[in-house]
This record gives C-alpha cells, structure tokens and sequence, in this order.
C-alpha cells in the first residue's frame, strides 16, 4: 500500500474514532441542555477552529456566487439538519444503538457512488455491503432480526438516526463536485459556517437561545468543547482531505468501524450493555470492511 494512500486512510480512521466518540460527548451534552443548543455551541467552536486553519493557510477563497445556493444547501443538510437528526434522535436512542445504525450509511453510499458517480462496484464490493449490513442489523435488532422485517424495533430516536445516515451520504456524494473547485478547508468553512447560520438562526426564532448555555456542567462542557474542536475541526478536514483522493464508496466503507468504538466508549462511560449479537454483528461488520476495501 502506498504511503500516501496510507496516511488517507489513518486520516479516516482517526475521524470514525472521534464521530464514534461523538454519540457519547453528545449524550453526555444533552443530561444539561436540548439538542439545538449542543449543535449550536459545537458548530461554532467549530467554525472558529476550522477559520483559524484557513487563514494558516494565507491563502483567501471567495466563494463564487453561483456556487453560494450549492453550498447554503450542504450546510443545511450535512451540518444543521444531519446534526438535529442525531443530536435529537440520540435523546431516546442508545448511544451504541445509534451508531450501528449509522453503519448502514456505506450501503447508501455505495448506492449513490454507483448510480450518479459512476463508481465501480465489483462483486467483491457487493458480498462487503451484505455481510457488513447483515452485522448492523444483528446488532440493532439485538439478535431478534425477524423484528426489523416486521418493523417493531426500535424508538424514534432509531429511525431519526436511519434519516441521518441516508441523509450523510447524499451530503458526502454532493460535496464531491465542489472539491474539485475549492480547497478543503475553505470547503469546509463554507459549509459549517453556513450550517452554523442556520442553526443561529433556529436556536432564536424556534430554540431557546442563549437561556440553556448557563445550565451546561462541568462534563457537558468538556462534550461540547470535545464535539467542537475534534468532531467538527480536525475530522471534518481529514473526511475531506480523504474524499479528494479515495473514492466515496470506499472513504464510506469506514464508517462500520465506528459502532465498535462506540460500544467499547459507550460500555466504559455509560455503562451500556454489550451483547453477544454486538460482538458477532461487530465481527461481520470488520469483515465487510475489509472485503469493500480489498483490491480485485
């Protein structure tokens, strides 16, 4: 394996590890304030980080005006309405639930990078998405699979979170054209400042502006502070800097290692349970991984 293709996918592990840790910060976040409030406060830290990396760079991207609708729209849907769906479905959702369902966000993106991408899709590919997709369901459904088939799993903080990883991969497919245009940390100002707009402009018409921040403890502001820096500053970058060389399907095919570090976090500070459909299902998962990923 080549080195540079090495350190992209160092780069996309780092960022799995930190947005799996992200479900438990966020749950930690939510015990003081709503889900507006935290998404609010972690996309600004986060625009405030990612404008002090740019203009590191000293070098300045005015965004085109015919590029501003294209952009105004990734913000909303990859930061403000992907962030209402997790932050609010994490409020009735298991932080470790919640991210094995955000494991069938490749399969989407396989679907995407094929039909609107033209990505090649071998059948090794294929056996991958179904293996690694049958793990998920094993782990969401906790064993009982006929449940999902039927229907009956689940809260609505489940299926909030289903919405967010379709709606993640729509994201990660439409940010493709603009990084041929801009460079990823102008890109990715662009759109989390602008999804912070939206969020500003939600939290005090809708949400209960600034009442909530004087409420956060101690850990909830160590959660925000971690979401804010870690999830939407450096993994944001190394996401992107990986969807510039790796092909979508293949960048996605990484996300199924984020419900293991979930559960592994999520048992040691929450203290949430790990079954045995967890670990066969995490078992599968690992396994398509590495069968998305392989050459041939």
């Amino acid at each position: 394996m080549a080195r540079d293709q090495l350190l992209t996918y160092a780069k996309v592990t780092f960022a799995v590890v930190v947005w799996g840790t992200s479900f438990i910060a966020t749950k930690v976040a939510l015990r003081d304030v709503s889900p507006m409030t935290v998404v609010w406060l972690r996309f600004g830290i986060g625009t405030f980080i990612l404008g002090g990396f740019a203009l590191q760079r000293k070098l300045f991207y005015l965004p085109k005006r015919r590029d501003l609708p294209y952009l105004f729209s990734l913000g909303f849907l990859g930061i403000t309405f992907h962030q209402w769906l997790q932050s609010t479905g994490l409020v009735t959702a298991q932080a470790s639930t919640t991210a094995w369902i955000v494991a069938t966000t490749p399969v989407f993106m396989v679907l995407i990078g094929r039909i609107f991408l033209r990505e090649q899709f071998t059948l090794t590919k294929f056996i991958g998405i179904v293996v690694a997709t049958v793990g998920g369901i094993a782990v969401v459904s906790a064993g009982d699979i006929a449940s999902v088939i039927s229907g009956k799993f689940g809260t609505i903080g489940d299926f909030l979170i289903l919405i967010s990883a379709i709606n993640w991969a729509v994201f990660s497919a439409l940010s493709s054209r603009g990084l041929k245009t801009y460079p990823v940390i102008w890109m990715l100002l662009y759109v989390i400042g602008l999804g912070w707009l939206f969020s500003t402009i939600l939290l005090f018409t809708i949400g209960p502006g600034l009442s909530e921040v004087t409420s956060l403890s101690l850990s909830g502001w160590l959660g925000v502070l971690f979401l804010g820096i870690a999830c939407s500053g450096v993994a944001y970058i190394f996401w992107y800097d990986a969807l510039q060389i790796v092909p979508v399907s293949q960048v996605g095919a990484f996300l199924y290692i984020e419900p293991l570090v979930v559960v592994i976090v999520a048992r040691l500070l929450l203290e949430e349970a790990i079954g045995p459909a967890s670990l066969v299902g995490g078992g599968a998962i690992l396994l398509g991984v590495w069968l998305v990923n392989r050459r041939g």
